[in-house]
């Protein structure tokens, strides 16, 4: 086989087989008040659906970029596109949300080991020369599928069901996985990296702790014995995580990394940013699906033009960069993202699309566009060549794991703000004490609440504007929160990143 062949067949399997992730990542979060309805699940349970993912995506994915570097990048790439699919048909038969979470776990681990996979085995495929152009076409269609997974993900819901999302990643994965056993083969470093499997242990028992309190604190309450020792187990296998990544010998994460001014700024810009997005994109479909009656299809339809910005605009915003530097435009855009944010949390209730969700996702988008290829620039180039691999991992695990903590953190606030005003509206409605208590109890599901069918209409229908108004209330506060995440990476931006040319 050709060299040219045997290349195209490397770049086709690593398209393929990240297109499952990426897809997956941005579809089902489209599919979470359908989801929801169906399992009869709690917002705590729909969250874990996200967040168990996320958990092990962002806890092992370093790990799973050094087994690759260890064991055979082809290999780990596979084994991780046939976990990530078999659990994917698990997700797709769940009978109920405990199963489906912990179904969604083990995609993460899956995840954790395709992702680096896929980039590695193009490096190692391609000379220098030609390098840049590969990875810029897996990342064009990187950026294809996540922006097709919300339209795809609420079409098939609507039309066929929440399940066939997952069904899908089978057939992809079939057929990356015979691309990979007949066409492409295996690479690895000279040199053997060590494997540190101690260090994400204590990542995933540090990020799980701390995100399982504070999913279970709006239900429980911080002095519950089982949320409190969540979040302090959580917080000591975080401090421990530090104390063996500073002794060990191969480091999962070497922390003298970080003794970059740029890479520890673009870091810390990343974890504020992608936090403010993780958070938004969860509430969102709620807002859309169960409080304005969107169809799942025109819920993902509505994320289109964010998407759209991105995939036309990331090219020219690098190379502004270039030519301005980086500080601008990582001060600029998490600001514009800030005030997109602003936007749509101050915008009329019952507003249409056009004026109350479009404007402010267009300030978001335009945000977002002016600060990726910047900020992935300043995090690529404050490293030495040699260190590349890592810097992008540390940064991508650093992403996730903000996405994580943030739906955590902003999911509990959103849920004691719905809580304490559907209670004090509940207090002034003439209800029989049985309603009123089978109401309260259903408070953990919001707007996706049932109201018992021995309420009259006129009471039904003041149920649901106490409802409608007690979420509308809550998603404001969730989308002023992501926004005090995303000012933070601007601030972070305009302190932490050089001006051009200054040494």
């Amino acid at each position: 086989m050709r060299q040219h062949d045997a290349r195209r067949w490397v770049l086709i399997a690593g398209v393929l087989g990240s297109s499952m992730a990426f897809i997956d990542a941005t579809a089902v979060n489209v599919i979470l008040p359908v989801l929801q309805n169906d399992l009869r699940a709690t917002v705590a349970e729909v969250q874990w659906v996200i967040e168990a993912y996320q958990l092990f995506l962002a806890a092992l994915i370093l790990l799973g970029g050094a087994l690759g570097d260890r064991f055979g990048r082809r290999r780990v790439f596979a084994a991780g596109v046939f976990i990530f699919a078999v659990a994917s048909a698990a997700c797709g038969f769940a009978p109920s949300a405990v199963f489906l979470i912990g179904a969604r776990a083990i995609q993460g681990i899956g995840g954790a080991l395709l992702t680096p996979g896929s980039l590695a085995l193009i490096t190692g495929a391609y000379e220098d020369t030609e390098r840049g152009a590969a990875i810029g076409s897996w990342s064009a269609f990187s950026a294809l599928t996540s922006a097709a997974g919300p339209v795809l993900g609420g079409w098939l819901a609507q039309h066929l069901s929440w399940r066939a999302i997952f069904f899908l990643n089978a057939p992809i994965a079939a057929a990356v996985l015979a691309i990979c056993l007949l066409r492409v083969k295996d690479s690895r470093p000279a040199q053997k990296p060590g494997l540190d499997p101690g260090g994400a242990l204590l990542a995933t028992l540090g990020l799980g702790g701390i995100t399982y309190g504070l999913i279970e604190s709006p239900q429980r309450g911080f002095a519950d014995a089982a949320v409190a020792g969540s979040l302090v187990a959580g917080a000591i296998a975080s401090l421990a995580f530090i104390v063996v990544e500073s002794r060990a010998r191969a480091p999962m994460l070497p922390l003298d990394i970080f003794r970059s001014r740029a890479f520890a700024g673009a870091n810390l810009l990343t974890l504020f940013l992608y936090g403010a997005l993780g958070g938004f994109f969860f509430f969102l479909p709620f807002d859309l699906i169960q409080l304005r009656g969107y169809s799942p299809t025109q819920a993902g339809a509505a994320l289109l033009p964010f998407a759209a910005l991105l995939f036309a605009g990331s090219r020219s915003a690098g190379a502004l960069a270039v030519r301005i530097g980086a500080r601008k435009p990582l001060t600029l855009g998490p600001a514009l993202a800030a005030a997109g944010l602003v936007v749509m949390a101050l915008s009329p209730s019952g507003g249409s699309y056009w004026t109350s969700t479009l404007p402010g996702l267009l300030l978001l988008g335009i945000g977002m566009t002016t600060t990726i290829a910047p900020l992935t620039t300043t995090v690529m180039s404050s490293c030495p060549q040699a260190r590349a691999g890592l810097a992008s991992g540390v940064n991508n695990a650093v992403a996730r794991g903000a996405s994580l903590l943030a739906i955590a953190v902003i999911g509990a606030a959103a849920i004691a703000s719905f809580s304490a005003r559907f209670e004090e509206g509940l207090a002034k409605l003439p209800l029989a004490p049985q309603v009123r208590s089978e109401l309260l109890a259903q408070r953990s599901r919001l707007a996706a609440l049932e109201i018992p069918r021995s309420v009259s209409a006129h009471l039904r229908k003041s149920i649901e504007s106490t409802v409608a108004s007690s979420f509308r209330d809550s998603f404001r506060l969730a989308l002023l929160l992501a926004a005090s995440l995303a000012l933070a990476s601007a601030l972070v931006g305009l302190l932490t990143i050089r001006v051009k040319g200054r040494r």
